[in-house]
């Protein structure tokens, strides 16, 4: 088959991802003790071998892969788990699945390879059998009461109290006691269910996710003068933490990122807003100078 020197080009850039993929998936699939996992990974690898020799057929040259692709997508697997980096990989794919459409009509194998694509897709999602993704639930609990709690509590005690020491410390306070209750009532609640996690490291995530997420809101009480500033980057780092949680989940669960963001952003800045104007009627009611 003659093809120009434009669709060569395309192929060799199509030939060019195959590989770069086929290099991620082997070395994720590598680090997997579950056979499970490690066996899908590795037939996806397969295949994305298989698309590359195909392609190879057609621009008679090779291709080689992108290492920094691949190194950035197997440490970003290392640290924050195999199914956010191969679902982070997966949404760069669709751009190049748009690409085989459009090469099909001139090559009609790639129709096959498109195929292959959208069913990795399927396959990884089936595969989400990962320890910190069967636990998101206790860390959405930990993190979401944490954020809900201690913003409204940390809003109206600037307001009352005007002083950042006794904020640090009435918050610290606040949320120690508040995090080992969660842990308990997670710990509680999961005995009581008939699920596959585990009661006591349902407690454990609930409990780190709360204490991380207190630390965090509370640090520029520990570090700044200004009340109303600290009030200030303590709520911006609250909506980070919602922002980056939930693009997470959203990534590795294939959920929506939008509406979880709104939802638990607007709650939490709604409490806080409530709290804030409670604290100043209070300390008003009685007559509380500090």
């Amino acid at each position: 088959m003659e093809i120009n020197e434009e669709l060569r080009l395309r192929l060799l850039a199509a030939q060019r991802n195959e590989i770069t993929e086929y290099n991620i998936y082997t070395r994720i699939a590598a680090s997997l003790p579950k056979e499970e996992n490690r066996r899908i990974l590795e037939q996806i690898a397969a295949d994305e071998l298989r698309h590359y020799n195909e392609w190879k057929k057609f621009t008679k040259q090779d291709a080689s892969p992108k290492w920094l692709l691949v190194w950035f997508y197997v440490i970003v697997a290392r640290l924050f788990g195999f199914t956010f980096g191969v679902k982070l990989m997966e949404q760069g794919e669709e751009g190049a699945q748009v690409n085989y459409a459009e090469i099909a009509k001139i090559i009609p194998e790639a129709i096959k390879i498109h195929e292959d694509e959208e069913e990795h897709e399927e396959k990884l999602l089936e595969m989400l059998d990962e320890e910190r993704l069967r636990y998101a639930g206790s860390v959405v609990l930990g993190l979401n009461d944490a954020l809900v709690e201690l913003t409204g509590a940390l809003a109206g005690l600037t307001l009352a109290l005007q002083n950042v020491e006794l904020i640090a410390l009435s918050g610290l306070i606040t949320g120690i006691a508040a995090s080992l209750s969660m842990a308990a009532s997670e710990y509680l609640s999961t005995r009581s269910e008939k699920t596959d996690k585990h009661p006591v490291l349902a407690a454990v995530y609930t409990g780190i996710a709360y204490i991380i997420t207190v630390a965090l809101l509370i640090l520029p009480y520990l570090l700044l003068d200004n009340y109303i500033l600290c009030l200030v980057i303590s709520l911006t780092t609250g909506v980070i933490i919602i922002a980056v949680f939930n693009y997470y989940i959203s990534v590795a669960k294939g959920e929506s990122f939008k509406r979880r963001f709104i939802e638990m952003a607007g709650l939490s800045l709604s409490v806080a807003l409530f709290s804030f104007i409670i604290g100043y009627f209070i300390r008003i009611w009685l007559g509380v100078e500090i």
